[in-house]
């Protein structure tokens, strides 16, 4: 089966699609991966074949329009934020879009385009899977995890949910309607029709919603293709003493790097701990004995063996620093961040999130301390990784695509 796997945004949803390409692939599919040029590295070696997308993320985040994200205090104004940058690229990434898909027997659309995604379906006539790292769906448990942790009861809750779709399909609204111009007539049935959907994170972290309809499946994660070693100066700075705390934002940008280093640098000297400071998209950065600043490192190589990890809790992340059954501090800086920060706290990995409005030295090496000082929250990092170790994400996407008609 030719499966054109698409995706945008920032690099966490983008490699666990690399993991799940290369699962698709020894079993014996053709795999396409089409996402931002930037990212073509992720799939180096996995065997997925790679279709260029064009915009830079990291480039619009860094940009004037980008930068104003900051300014917005919650969530949903974060959300307007994002889709007015995000219109301004729909053309070229239409007709991109349009073009891969055509060479496919069935699309697997990332949650970021759901809408335009079904709507290529179903103007060539192709059947669609979803393929969601967040819970994207209304249910009465929870709010949209993008508008934060607040509960707003039952019908609240499904409310924020269906208010966020709706403004999905606003966003993507002008695109669908292009369509026409690159020969496809999509007849409304892709706003309609319920899709089946699976969610690559696992029901160890978030179960399934009891109120989802059928079809919608949690498969459990997709980890991502990572290959090479770690740096001969990072094995050295490993080996120099005890375990350090890695500290990263990943693809989220803050307004003042600097501050933020250097509250970050203060914080882990105060907790007598060595730490790996990850430049990311933010532009973190320190120096000393103590500490080494490094560039993009395979996630699973390296955390676990840290004492600790700080993270931005993207979905990626999260997953990542679970799998590795390390104690972690999640810095929630956007979007659903602070969702996934409330269900580490959950578990029991992470004593608590210190979102990077309130980042303060003082307040990070508290909850430093905590992390790596009471035991209960390693052994409860480690029994869930134990847990997810047994799980494999691939086989129910194997399982549902079997099941489409193509």
């Amino acid at each position: 089966m030719r499966i054109v796997m698409m995706t945008a945004g920032s690099r966490g949803d983008v490699a666990p699609y690399t993991g799940l390409g290369a699962g698709l692939v020894r079993a014996g599919h053709e795999v396409t991966l089409a996402t931002h040029e930037v990212f073509e590295p992720l799939a180096a070696g996995s065997g997925v074949r790679f279709r260029p997308l064009p915009v830079d993320p990291r480039a619009e985040l860094h940009s004037a329009q980008g930068r104003r994200l900051h300014d917005a205090r919650t969530g949903a104004g974060k959300l307007l934020r994002l889709a007015s940058m995000a219109r301004g690229a729909a053309d070229e990434m239409t007709a991109a879009l349009v073009e891969v898909a055509r060479e496919g027997d069935v699309l697997l659309v990332g949650g970021a385009l759901g809408p335009l995604g079904y709507a290529i379906a179903d103007g060539l006539s192709v059947p669609a899977l979803g393929l969601h790292l967040q819970p994207l769906h209304p249910t009465g448990e929870f709010s949209a995890p993008v508008l934060g942790t607040r509960s707003l009861g039952t019908v609240g809750n499904r409310l924020s949910g269906r208010a966020v779709m709706a403004s999905v399909d606003v966003l993507f609204f002008d695109a669908v309607r292009s369509l026409r111009r690159h020969g496809l007539a999509p007849d409304g049935r892709s706003r309609r029709r319920p899709r089946p959907v699976l969610h690559g994170y696992s029901e160890v972290v978030v179960p399934r919603p009891r109120d989802w309809p059928a079809g919608l499946e949690v498969s459990g994660y997709w980890w991502p293709h990572e290959t090479g070693r770690l740096s001969p100066e990072l094995e050295d700075f490993l080996a120099a003493g005890p375990r350090p705390v890695f500290v990263g934002l990943g693809s989220a940008t803050v307004p003042d790097p600097e501050r933020v280093s250097r509250e970050i640098v203060t914080a882990l000297r105060a907790a007598n701990l060595r730490g790996i400071v990850q430049r990311g998209w933010a532009g973190l950065g320190a120096r000393g004995d103590d500490i080494l600043t490094v560039d993009e490192v395979p996630h699973s190589l390296l955390f676990p063996r840290t004492a600790a990890v700080v993270h931005h809790a993207g979905a990626g992340t999260t997953g990542a620093v679970l799998r590795a059954g390390v104690p972690n501090v999640p810095v929630p800086v956007q979007f659903d961040a602070a969702f996934w920060a409330s269900r580490l706290t959950a578990l029991g990995t992470a004593p608590g999130a210190v979102p990077l409005r309130r980042l303060t030295s003082g307040a990070l090496a508290r909850a430093l301390r905590r992390a790596t000082e009471d035991g209960s929250h390693r052994a409860r990092a480690r029994a869930v990784a134990e847990r997810l170790a047994e799980e494999d994400g691939v086989t129910p996407v194997l399982a549902a695509l079997a099941r489409l008609e193509v």
